[in-house]
């Protein structure tokens, strides 16, 4: 089935729904959290009380996307040398 058939088939507004879901979909799991993984990792040694206040509830309301890159993500912070034994 060819592309103009499927859109015959399905009609452009579907598309165009589809489109738009897939779209704030993509925002929701990808964009916003790779930004805040991004954030969170540039300001966490100087945020301010009301900044992470407002991380935290980011981080509440972004989870689902937080959660697919938190594997990948290394967010520790340096350590001071080698630790002795």
């Amino acid at each position: 089935m060819s592309l103009s058939g499927l859109v015959s088939a399905i009609g452009p507004d579907t598309l165009l729904v589809l489109a738009a879901y897939a779209l704030l979909g993509g925002t929701y799991l990808v964009v916003v959290p790779l930004a805040l993984y991004w954030w969170m990792n540039r300001r966490w040694t100087v945020m301010g009380r009301i900044e992470r206040t407002g991380v935290y509830g980011l981080v509440f309301l972004f989870f689902p996307g937080l959660i697919l890159f938190a594997p990948f993500l290394n967010l520790r912070m340096a350590g001071q040398g080698q630790a002795r034994a």
